[in-house]
C-alpha cells in the first residue's frame, strides 16, 4: 500500500471533433452561393424583409423571393474576443441584425453606429458565409435600396461539408488527477479502498460503488489481470485509436474489485471467441505516450 498525495494532475486537453454534412435548404443554399458573387441577398416577405434569407418569416409568412441589398450597414454592438472583433451589423434596409467579424479598424476608431460596407474574400471558396470576409469601415460602397435580383441566380447548394470542433480541457478532481498521475509519471495503477467492504476500486473515486462508504487507502494494483467480458468493435468512429475490427474488453486487474474497460490487440478479431474469452489473462503493454491518461497504454495483450 502506498500513502496517499495530492493530485498533480488537475486537467487534460480534450476535443470534441463532428465532421458531418449540412443541409442549408434553398433560402440559405442560395445565400452562400451569392457570396461567392459579392451579392448580398435577402428574401422579402409581403413587407418584410428577413436576411439572411428564410423560407418562411418569423410570421409564418412564405418567401415572395429574393432582393439585392447594398454591402452597408451600421454597427449595432460589437464585442473583442481573442480571435477578433464580432459585431451584430443592421444591413440597410433590414431590421435584423447579422452577426459576423468587424475588421480592418484602427485602435479607438470602432464605436456603435459605426457605418461599415462588406469585405469580400480575395479567393472564394464558395458555399461559405466566409466568402463574406467580414466588414470594415465604410469606404464610399455604393448604396441602394433593396432592389430586385438582376441576372440568374445561383443554385442552391444542397449539401455541404462542415466539421465542428470543439477544444476544452477536462477536469480530473483528485480521484483521477492523483490516477493519472501515477500512470504518465511512474507507469503505476492504482486503486482507492472502501473503508467498509474494503473493496479496491478502479478507476478510483470517493465512494464505494456497492455499499456507498467512503474510500480512503490508495492501493497498487498489478498491470495484469483477467477477461471478464469481450467484444469485436467493427463500427468506425471518431477517436479510435486502433483501426475496426478489434477487440475491446473489461479487464479486472490483480489487486482490484471493478472492472477497467480497455483494446486488446494483436488478436486476431476472429479468435477473439476463444482468445479473449471470460477467464483470459492479460497484461498491460505501455506505449511511449506520458498523456497522463489511460491511452498511455497500448492496449492488453494476451498472456498465453
Amino acid at each position: 500500500m502506498t500513502e496517499n498525495r495530492n493530485a498533480v494532475l488537475d486537467s487534460m486537453p480534450a476535443q470534441i471533433r463532428m465532421p458531418y454534412t449540412l443541409t442549408p435548404g434553398t433560402a440559405t443554399g442560395i445565400f452562400l452561393a451569392e457570396l461567392s458573387k459579392q451579392r448580398l441577398l435577402a428574401s422579402k416577405h409581403g413587407s418584410e424583409i428577413c436576411f439572411p434569407p428564410v423560407e418562411f418569416s418569423p410570421r409564418g409568412e412564405p418567401s415572395d423571393g429574393f432582393v439585392e441589398l447594398a454591402p452597408l450597414g451600421e454597427v449595432v454592438a460589437f464585442t473583442e474576443t481573442s480571435d477578433g472583433v464580432l459585431g451584430l451589423v443592421r444591413i440597410d434596409g433590414t431590421d435584423k441584425p447579422l452577426a459576423h467579424r468587424l475588421i480592418g479598424f484602427a485602435e479607438g476608431q470602432l464605436e456603435v453606429g459605426a457605418r461599415v460596407e462588406a469585405v469580400w474574400a480575395e479567393a472564394p471558396a464558395g458555399d461559405s458565409v466566409l466568402d463574406l470576409a467580414g466588414f470594415g469601415p465604410a469606404q464610399g460602397a455604393s448604396g441602394f435600396a433593396p432592389r430586385e435580383v438582376s441576372g440568374e441566380l445561383s443554385e442552391s447548394s444542397e449539401q455541404i461539408a462542415y466539421t465542428m470542433t470543439l477544444d476544452y480541457r477536462h477536469a480530473y478532481g483528485h480521484y483521477y488527477g492523483t490516477f493519472f498521475d501515477g500512470v504518465r509519471s511512474d507507469r503505476r495503477l492504482r486503486g482507492v479502498q472502501c473503508t467498509a467492504c474494503e473493496r479496491v476500486l478502479l478507476p478510483p473515486r470517493g465512494r464505494c460503488d456497492a455499499c456507498f462508504a467512503p474510500t480512503g487507502q490508495w492501493v497498487d494494483v498489478a498491470s495484469t489481470g483477467t477477461v471478464q467480458a469481450s467484444s469485436v468493435v467493427h463500427i468506425e468512429f471518431i477517436g479510435q485509436r486502433m483501426q475496426p475490427p478489434y477487440v475491446y474488453a473489461e479487464i479486472v486487474l490483480d489487486g482490484a474489485s471493478t472492472r477497467l474497460i480497455h483494446m486488446i490487440g494483436n488478436v486476431d478479431p476472429d479468435e477473439a471467441k476463444t482468445r479473449t474469452a471470460p477467464g483470459a489473462r492479460v497484461r498491460a503493454v505501455w506505449s511511449d505516450r506520458r498523456t497522463g491518461s489511460l491511452a498511455d497504454i497500448e492496449y492488453f495483450e494476451v498472456i498465453e
